[in-house]
């Protein structure tokens, strides 16, 4: 162990595991966000107690429950919803919500409908320390999900960036490939492997009726507030000395890129501006939700057991107003059975490690 000094000259200590997240992002964590060991780690949650081979490569006996798919297409309900019916706590897997600040443009999940339940890695890192690459995520993950677990909790990862799942949870990772670049082939037992025993649940809308919800959403977002914040963060951006460059994470938010014309451009203030910037949003978050779709569909041919759940009835019934029938049917077709699958899942592993107890074969 040693000890270092952060930008203001706190002493912060520098265990194993700091050493590797500090190597990672550039920055030291502070003691409470950082465990003295990543091996050895008890579970007390249902499947019992497990053996977390430390925060390298190879796979663990952690079980996880990772819900994924485009975005609006209610991950972050669904991932709250099971974190209340199962004792979790939520790991958030989008690459630009890490950040503080533009909660609304980056569509963070309000407070209130949190219901209490525990995020990490949910805007708790300084934009302006530049942007976290995936091996960081990897291990910045790897401490959350320790500590969840250490606490007899459930992790639930949720998150649009896939880059981001497939760092955390790949068996064996190697920053400089990418399964979403590499060319199709035929999937191998390598690139299947999984660092933890997970439970993946793919929450699917029709491309249509996402389309059409992501573009109101959009509008609602404008209602809530994210044209006013994003006028904040130019303002606070002219007045920085490294300009455009202040937030190199946050800045690649879908909104703002779109609407610096409309506050920095040449075009400033005008009505022509401000709808461009608005086509633009929607534009560009369509197509978010295309690529997200793809790189799951590349996942799941690498050999990821994802299982789909449908939506659309939900989205559709909330296009045409009709709430009640749209709970119905995310309970129907999303939050009922997301639910049994998790629970199925857990009572497998429960079974495994019984079975491990009976015949004295313990793995720590």
């Amino acid at each position: 162990m040693r000890i270092l000094l952060d930008r203001a000259g706190s002493v912060r200590w520098d265990f194993p595991a700091c050493r590797a997240l500090a190597a990672a992002t550039g920055v030291v964590p502070s003691p409470s966000s950082c465990p003295r060991h990543l091996d050895m780690r008890r579970s007390s949650y249902r499947p019992g107690r497990h053996c977390l081979r430390g925060n390298g490569d190879g796979t663990t006996e952690e079980s996880v429950v990772v819900v994924m798919g485009a975005t609006g297409t209610g991950k972050s309900k669904l991932a709250v919803e099971l974190a209340i019916e199962f004792a979790g706590e939520v790991v958030n897997s989008d690459k630009i919500q890490v950040y503080r600040g533009l909660d609304v443009a980056t569509n963070k999940i309000p407070m209130d409908e949190r219901h209490g339940v525990v995020h990490h890695l949910l805007g708790e890192l300084d934009p302006e320390e530049g942007e976290l690459p995936p091996a960081a995520y990897r291990e910045l993950a790897a401490v959350a999900i320790a500590r969840i677990t250490d606490r007899g909790q459930l992790p639930v990862v949720t998150g649009g960036s896939n880059s981001f799942i497939h760092a955390a949870l790949a068996g064996s990772f190697d920053p400089r490939w990418s399964p979403f670049e590499a060319p199709w082939g035929r999937p191998t037992r390598r690139k299947a492997a999984l660092r933890y025993r997970c439970c993946f649940l793919w929450v699917n809308v029709d491309a249509a009726a996402l389309a059409e919800h992501l573009d109101r959403r959009v509008g609602e977002m404008v209602a809530a507030g994210m044209v006013e914040e994003l006028a904040r963060y130019f303002v606070e951006e002219a007045a920085a000395e490294k300009g455009e460059l202040r937030h190199p994470g946050l800045g690649k938010a879908i909104g703002v890129a779109e609407f610096r014309e409309y506050f920095r451009g040449k075009s400033q203030g005008t009505v022509a501006a401000y709808q461009a910037a608005l086509a633009a949003t929607k534009a560009n978050t369509r197509r978010l939700a295309k690529d997200q779709v793809r790189k799951i569909e590349r996942l799941r041919w690498m050999g990821w057991p994802l299982r789909k759940l449908d939506a659309t009835a939900a989205v559709a019934s909330r296009l045409v107003g009709s709430v009640a029938e749209a709970e119905a049917a995310w309970q129907r077709d999303v939050a009922g059975p997301g639910a049994a699958a998790v629970e199925h899942f857990l009572n497998d592993a429960k079974s495994k490690m019984h079975s491990l107890k009976l015949g004295n074969h313990f793995c720590c």
